[in-house]
């Protein structure tokens, strides 16, 4: 039995233990797996198209994001954060996507010790710019969990660009960084960002944009982007540079897509550009948490609206992860999706759910309900 099978295979007789107890009560402590439900069928990862031109994309369209890596919401080991690494490379990932602020460093070092000895051409690497960070005995209060020893700043300047991406490379110690994402330079983070982030952004106009795109023209990377979680840098980027992929977290989800479907999504594919969408499940939100993206908080609207997508999904033996995973990866202006992930269990469990052939009757039950919008992309049948 190949790797592949043995995930999927997993997934089922775990679905099969648990099925008749209530799915989103599972999955409460860190590193816990909703188990996947439905037809899990042996197939390969789904993947773009070959390119023969135009702006780049990643190849496989499932990624791992690096949040739980850097020790987001929980802390895990370095050897658990190789197990789940590892559990990506053998279960065919071939997309990662970290950065310098995740764990102050810590993440970008963990990916680096876990690919240093894979082929640079066999995985593609996104990390981010925009904060520079400097060894320090007192560690800021962040988000992160037992983050290294270092502190931040913003800058968002050519030199402080170029900067980053060695300071990257050395941490990560690769030989190529693919995609750079321009990071948090949003409305959203305006507090951290010590000024209006209109003002961070007409530097990163008259610094990091140019810069990245000179990076991009000698062969330094792929492409380069914003990494954001709104909508506006994104749409004023396609206005004023020449971006090639977006990673947009926060925006793209099965219980809340409407903006990016309509507004978002057809300006970025109107420059050409992709999208990466990052938080497909809203930070364990749609993978039975009870954690809403990453302030924690969970909108009074969507406690509702998620029992009433798991009512239509347990009809049709279907779990959530799964129904949002694909759901998200559907749009042709997305390019990957990048579920986070702590534990290799987890890794396999996103796997597995890419797997699974969701009937159609579930999507037009989900439309009828006005649960899904009524032009959303759906997955291809199988």
């Amino acid at each position: 039995m190949n790797a592949r099978r043995r995930f999927l295979s997993a997934a089922a007789a775990g679905s099969a233990a648990l099925a008749a107890a209530p799915l989103l009560a599972q999955v409460a402590a860190p590193g816990s797996v909703l188990p996947t439900r439905g037809d899990a069928a042996a197939r390969t990862l789904p993947v773009n198209p070959p390119q023969t031109g135009g702006r780049f994309r990643p190849p496989t369209r499932l990624g791992l994001g690096g949040v739980a890596i850097g020790n987001g919401f929980a802390a895990a080991t370095d050897a658990q954060s190789q197990q789940t690494l590892q559990a990506a490379l053998d279960a065919g990932v071939r997309y990662f996507d970290t950065s310098p602020w995740y764990g102050l460093g810590l993440s970008e070092r963990r990916f680096g010790h876990a690919l240093h000895n894979v082929l640079v051409d066999d995985y593609v690497l996104s990390t981010k710019v925009g904060r520079l960070l400097t060894a320090t005995d007192t560690v800021p209060e962040t988000m992160w969990q037992q983050p290294s020893p270092f502190d931040y700043r913003y800058d968002y300047s050519a030199e402080g660009t170029r900067r980053s991406i060695e300071d990257s490379l050395q941490r990560l110690g690769v030989s190529r960084i693919d995609v750079v994402f321009i990071h948090d330079l949003s409305p959203d983070n305006e507090q951290d960002l010590g000024m209006p982030w209109a003002e961070r952004f007409a530097q990163a106009a008259r610094g990091a944009m140019p810069e990245l795109t000179r990076m991009r023209e000698e062969g330094l990377i792929r492409a380069w982007g914003f990494g954001v979680n709104s909508p506006e840098p994104a749409l004023r980027a396609v206005e004023e540079a020449d971006p090639d992929i977006f990673l947009l977290a926060c925006q793209y989800s099965l219980l809340d897509h409407d903006e990016a479907l309509h507004r978002t999504f057809p300006r970025i594919a109107a420059h050409g550009a992709s999208v990466v969408v990052g938080a497909p499940l809203l930070a364990g939100y749609l993978a039975g948490r009870d954690r809403y993206l990453y302030d924690g908080s969970v909108p009074d609207w969507a406690p509702a609206r998620r029992a009433r997508v798991q009512a239509v999904a347990d009809r049709h033996g279907i779990d959530l992860r799964t129904a949002a995973l694909q759901f998200a990866a559907a749009p042709a202006v997305v390019s990957a999706v990048i579920p986070g992930a702590r534990t290799a269990a987890q890794v396999q469990a996103n796997v597995a759910s890419m797997s699974v052939a969701i009937p159609a009757d579930f999507w037009a039950e989900l439309r009828h309900e006005r649960l899904i919008a009524e032009d959303a992309p759906l997955p291809a049948a199988t």
